[in-house]
């Protein structure tokens, strides 16, 4: 496809680091086809999540991507997490306007031809109509779940299960899901304002232009087929929206640090993990991350800390602190002792690095969206932790439909004993099927691979996307991902 360099995309999004990162890895697609990105982004991202920013000139011939900062409503010390229901309200109200304001004073030096959000800033949808801009949202959960939240929004099957959890649910497309497999916010519990987030998100769907789905066609064929001639609009996916260091391809990873020089991140990495990984075996190390939202209480970093110790294999841990003012979490006692030796404990590293390295033989993981498309390009089989949101419908599509990984099963209060952490290690490195996992586990990485590649089903997808925004008039009907696959 021939290059687009008068053509110009807007992205807003609040600064959240799953969010965010995303956006920005799109971005990086975007300018691959010659297409100058703007993200507008709240002021803490200016503060704390942004190591380099770039200040290209909008009207610059080389394609770019530049930031722009706008206020939420709040002061940059307001504790958005703790007060997340006000936050919401707040930028539902004065961060819609400032965007706004923002894209009006924009928009005198530059055209855009498009507005990109995702599905967690379903009031940015309005800000995009008064302005005149066509709404694209990049949906970043998999395709199973906008199909699941479709279904439950329209009222298109009944979900006696939210009533009767012992009921299955059958949903086209996808295996029969147990209570215990539904995204969180529809489920009777559901955070109020969180569940309003997707609500208003599907009320707002008939001003979306394009869904753009972060995962490829070869994932999840049997739901995307289902969801054809009946989901409106349809999701055509892009993806995977990785590095491309995970798709084998340093050179483009080592360009894109060196003429971009963009990356977002809240924690500094440590690095001396990859050192420590040089000196393991072969698929050895067991590695552990929660993502970047979980702490995890102490029952279990207990009960995680002594199956890693029972299970008697190697692991890295990803262990965050509660809270900036502790330097430390608390592990059981004699816990480093006795796995000295074969074991690091780090409070945040390099994930796509770390999942890259020959050393890692699985992931533990919460099943977060990102973490689950980063391990499914390294081609990593996964022991699957969900704890909310899309993680357990994650985690079964893992387990299920993927076939790559297995699922700890909870006790009372949702807590998984040592015994189990160290059962599932088992089936992952040792077990049976171990060996059947780690295969689809590498197909899966391969397919991946291939779908954005030139003529692969996610780059068609991207370039039909494309040829819409630059004006020539493509019509994407909602079949188009059984032909282009």
């Amino acid at each position: 496809m021939a290059l687009h360099q008068n053509i110009h995309v807007l992205m807003a999004t609040p600064a959240v680091h799953s969010h965010l990162n995303p956006m920005l890895k799109l971005a990086k697609c975007l300018i691959t086809k010659g297409i100058h990105v703007t993200i507008a982004t709240t002021e803490p991202a200016r503060h704390s999540m942004l190591k380099h920013t770039t200040t290209a000139d909008a009207n610059a011939t080389n394609p770019s991507i530049q930031f722009e900062f706008f206020s939420d409503g709040l002061d940059l010390d307001f504790d958005r997490h703790s007060n997340y229901d006000y936050w919401i309200d707040v930028v539902r109200t004065k961060g819609c306007k400032n965007l706004s304001d923002l894209i009006v004073k924009l928009s005198q030096r530059t055209k855009f031809s498009c507005l990109i959000l995702h599905q967690f800033n379903p009031f940015f949808i309005p800000v995009a109509k008064q302005n005149n801009l066509p709404c694209v949202v990049l949906w970043i959960h998999p395709c199973a779940l906008y199909s699941i939240y479709y279904h439950f929004f329209n009222k298109l099957d009944d979900f006696t299960i939210l009533q009767n959890p012992n009921e299955a649910l059958r949903l086209p497309g996808l295996p029969l899901l147990d209570f215990d497999d539904l995204p969180s916010f529809i489920l009777p519990k559901a955070h109020p304002s969180l569940q309003k987030l997707i609500s208003d998100f599907f009320t707002f769907l008939g001003d979306v232009k394009w869904i753009l789905g972060d995962s490829f066609y070869e994932l999840e064929e049997e739901v995307l087929e289902s969801m054809s001639g009946v989901v409106r609009p349809m999701v055509f996916p892009i993806g995977p929206l990785v590095s491309p260091f995970l798709l084998g391809k340093e050179e483009e990873e080592k360009k894109e640090e060196r003429d971009y020089g963009l990356s977002v991140d809240m924690w500094v990495a440590d690095d001396s993990c990859l050192q420590w990984l040089d000196g393991q075996d072969l698929g050895s190390v067991v590695y552990v991350s929660f993502g970047s939202l979980i702490v995890l209480s102490q029952e279990k970093i207990d009960n995680i800390a002594n199956g890693l110790w029972m299970s008697g294999k190697p692991f890295l841990w990803v262990l965050k602190r509660p809270s900036p003012e502790e330097s430390t979490v608390r592990l059981p006692d004699g816990f480093l002792e006795a796995t000295s030796g074969r074991r690091l404990v780090v409070n945040w590293c390099p994930q796509e690095q770390v999942l890259k390295h020959k050393a890692v033989g699985c992931f533990l993981t919460h099943c977060g969206w990102s973490s689950t498309l980063e391990t499914v390009v390294a081609g990593v089989p996964v022991i699957a932790l969900p704890e909310w949101t899309d993680q357990p419908t994650n985690a079964k599509l893992l387990t299920d439909v993927f076939k790559m990984g297995v699922r700890m099963r909870k006790g009372d209060g949702g807590i998984v004993s040592s015994k189990e952490v160290e059962r599932c290690i088992w089936e992952m490195t040792d077990g049976p099927n171990a060996t059947a996992m780690a295969k689809r586990a590498a197909e899966l990485m391969e397919a991946g691979k291939r779908a954005v590649e030139d003529g692969g089903s996610s780059h068609r997808n991207l370039d039909l996307f494309i040829a819409d925004i630059v004006g020539k008039n493509v019509t994407a009907e909602v079949h188009a991902n059984a032909e282009i696959a």
